[in-house]
C-alpha cells in the first residue's frame, strides 16, 4: 500500500525536503506540503514537478493551530508528519500527531515564542504520550542537531570504546552579496546567535557572554576562519546518550561584517523580542527586522561557496588516546542546481527527508520520542552518501587540539 506523507512549512528547509520526497517517492508515495501562505507551496510544488515530474499536492494549515492540523492530518491519512514549519510549532504538531497516531519528524527543538530559549524537556516530555499512541518521534533531523549526532554516534560505533570530547564545528563559507542577511529564519538565527554561550564539562553547563570564546580552525576545502562558541540543542541529548563525556562544545563561524552589523542592530534595540509602542501600534523589532532582511529562501540563486559541518571527538580506543575528525563539505551552487535552494537549506532539507524515509521503511523504528543518536547511524550513514550529501572520515594525531583563544 502507498504510503502518504505530510511536509509542513514551505520555506527554504521545506522546499529540500519536498523535492528529496519527491526523488524518493518510492518510499513517500503521494505528498501533501502546506503552510499558512499555500502560495509558496504552489509555487514549490510547480518547481518540483518540472524538474523531477512528480506531482506533488499543496494545503493551507495555520501550524499553531493543533485541530487545524489534526484535520489536515486526517484530510491527507498522512503516514508521517515532517515538521520543517517554525520550531515555535513542534509541540502543536507533536499533540496532532498523537490525536492521530501520526509518526512525527523534526529539524530543531522547541523553542517558546516569547523567550529567547530552546530545550527538548517538553518535547522529551512527551515520550509516554507517543508510546501510548503506538508512534515514533524523532527529533531534530536536521545537520545540526541531525547528521552531527549521527557522526558522534557513527565515532562511537567503529572508532571508541569511550568518547570523552566532543566539538561540534559549523561553517558557512557561503557569499550570497547583501551586507547583512541570515541563511535560515532571520528570527530563530538572530535569537539563537545573541543567546549566552554555553557549554558541558565535568558534570555541569557552564555560560559565556555571546560570541566571548573564540578559536580558529582548518576547515577543509574552506580553510581557516573565526569560530565562536554558541550553545546548540544536540549538546543536550548527547550529554544525555553518549556514556564517558567530560566535555562537549559547539562552534558555528561568523565574518565580521556579520558581527558589525548584528552589534549596531543590537545596540538600537532592533533585535528585542519584546513589544514596543510606535505610533499607537504594538511592534516587536526583531519581527520588523525580519520583515525587512531578505527571504532565506530568495538566497540560493545568488549564493556561491561552500559549507564544512562536522565533529572533532576524541576519547580512548583499546586503551589508546584517539582523536576523530568526521566532516561533510557542500557546494551552495551544486545543491541550488539541484533543488532550488542554497546549502544551508540543503544540508538540513536532505537529512529530513532521510530520516523520515529510514522510518517509513522500519530501519529506524521504536515508539515514543527519540533523539537521532539512539539509532544505529550506518543505515543514516549510508543514505547520506547516496542523497547528496557525501562525508569523510580523518583520524588525527591523538594529540592534536583545539586552539581556543
Amino acid at each position: 500500500m502507498s504510503k502518504k506523507t505530510l511536509i509542513i512549512g514551505a520555506g527554504g528547509v521545506g522546499n529540500v525536503v519536498a523535492f528529496k520526497c519527491a526523488m524518493n517517492k518510492g518510499t513517500f508515495g503521494d505528498i501533501v506540503l502546506a503552510s499558512r501562505t499555500v502560495s509558496k507551496c504552489d509555487d514549490i510544488a510547480k518547481n518540483v514537478y518540472e524538474k523531477t515530474g512528480v506531482k506533488i499536492k499543496t494545503a493551507k494549515v495555520d501550524a499553531d493551530n493543533t485541530e487545524e492540523v489534526i484535520d489536515l492530518i486526517r484530510n491527507t491519512e498522512a503516514d508521517i508528519v515532517i515538521n520543517v514549519a517554525l520550531p515555535y510549532q513542534d509541540l502543536t504538531i507533536m499533540d496532532a500527531c498523537v490525536a492521530t497516531g501520526t509518526d512525527y519528524l523534526d529539524t530543531a527543538n522547541y523553542e517558546h515564542p516569547d523567550t529567547a530559549k530552546f530545550e527538548y524537556k517538553e518535547q522529551w516530555a512527551k515520550d509516554e504520550e507517543f508510546k501510548k499512541a503506538g508512534i515514533m518521534g524523532l527529533l531534530g533531523s536536521g545537520f545540526d542537531p541531525g547528521v552531527t549526532n549521527v557522526f558522534v554516534a557513527y565515532a562511537q560505533k567503529h572508532y571508541f570504546d569511550e568518547i570523552h570530547y566532543i566539538d561540534i564545528l559549523d561553517c558557512n563559507a557561503g557569499d550570497h552579496g547583501y551586507p547583512f542577511a541570515t541563511n535560515f529564519n532571520p528570527e530563530i538565527n538572530i535569537r539563537e546567535v545573541n543567546s549566552k554561550g554555553r557549554y558541558w564539562e565535568e558534570g555541569e553547563w557552564k555560560e559565556t557572554e555571546p560570541m566571548e570564546i573564540k578559536m580558529v580552525w582548518d576547515y577543509p576545502e574552506v580553510g581557516a576562519k573565526d569560530s565562536y562558541l554558541l550553545y546548540h540543542e544536540e549538546e543536550e541529548s548527547l550529554v544525555k546518550n553518549i556514556p564517558h563525556l567530560k566535555r562537549i562544545r559547539f562552534w558555528m563561524t561568523f565574518s565580521q561584517s556579520y558581527l558589525t552589523h548584528l552589534k549596531v542592530l543590537d545596540n538600537v534595540g532592533m533585535t528585542r523580542i519584546d513589544p514596543v509602542e510606535v505610533d499607537g501600534c504594538k511592534v516587536i523589532p526583531l519581527h520588523l527586522l525580519k520583515a525587512l532582511l531578505p527571504d532565506p529562501a530568495s538566497l540560493g540563486e545568488r549564493t556561491k561557496g561552500k559549507t564544512n559541518i562536522g565533529v572533532f571527538v576524541q576519547g580512548i580506543k583499546d586503551g589508546k588516546e584517539k582523536t576523530v575528525y568526521i566532516y561533510q563539505v557542500s557546494d551552495h551552487e551544486k545543491c541550488y542546481a539541484e533543488v532550488m535552494s542554497q546549502g544551508v537549506s540543503y544540508t538540513t532539507g536532505v537529512p529530513a527527508m532521510i530520516g523520515a524515509k529510514l522510518m517509513l521503511e522500519h530501519k529506524w523504528y521504536k515508539e515514543g520520542v527519540h533523539n537521532m543518536e539512539e539509532f544505529d547511524p550506518d543505515p543514516f550513514m549510508e543514505e547520506l552518501n547516496i542523497q547528496g550529501l557525501p562525508w569523510q572520515v580523518m583520524e588525527l594525531d591523538a594529540g592534536k587540539t583545539l586552539e581556543v583563544k
